[in-house]
């Protein structure tokens, strides 16, 4: 998308004009528009280009696209997050490893990862693949306060997989954590760039005088 147009940069003879805090002003002439930012020390900003007449906003707009960028890119994180683990189990299985390779399914299900595990058959045990079935349901069982089955174990070759899934509200819980820290950065880095902005207009203001 392109970048909306701003101030000087809006040539229509009348806008319909939205405050900062969203309330509705009514339609103005732009010249009254851009007097009423420059009084505010805002932006005016064009949001509806193709309405009759175009509506424009009263913003920071610079805060604004800070804010759009670091919203983006929480979205991506979140597309990004879930991964697919991987773990792999012998038919025959001796209880110490099992134990263990229960472990690592139960960490990723706590990190918010999916795990798909997988079954490997030798030779003859191919021909007993209720024995897989058996050991993913057991394994299933033992992980299901961390995770549910989001793909039931099936054949694939020589391979018997099952897909298990974190639930969904030690999910959200991550996701709200990674919300507050970002919110955190945010309120610091919106926080610096005020005091950057005070202290130039105080040096401004000691070289005129």
């Amino acid at each position: 998308m392109s970048e909306p147009r701003i101030n000087d940069r809006i040539r229509v003879p009348e806008v319909r004009l939205v405050g900062p805090g969203g309330e509705q002003v009514g339609v103005v002439r732009v010249e009254d528009a851009l007097r009423l930012a420059q009084e505010a020390d805002l932006d005016l900003v064009e949001v509806a280009p193709n309405a009759r007449p175009p509506v424009a906003k009263l913003m920071d707009y610079g805060k604004f696209k800070y804010e759009s960028a670091q919203k983006a890119r929480e979205a991506r994180r979140n597309q990004a997050h879930t991964s697919l683990k991987e773990i792999r189990f012998r038919l025959k299985i001796d209880p110490h490893d099992y134990a263990t390779k229960k472990g690592h399914v139960e960490r990723f299900l706590k990190g918010g990862d999916k795990v798909k595990v997988m079954i490997m058959f030798r030779g003859r045990e191919q021909s007993r693949p209720e024995m897989g079935m058996r050991l993913l349901q057991r394994l299933a069982e033992d992980v299901s306060e961390l995770g549910s089955v989001e793909s039931a174990p099936r054949l694939d070759g020589r391979n018997m997989t099952m897909v298990i899934g974190p639930h969904r509200k030690k999910q959200a819980g991550k996701s709200e954590q990674r919300r507050a820290r970002d919110r955190k950065a945010a309120e610091q880095a919106e926080a610096a760039q005020q005091s950057a902005q005070q202290s130039q207009a105080a040096d401004e203001a000691a070289q005129e005088a």
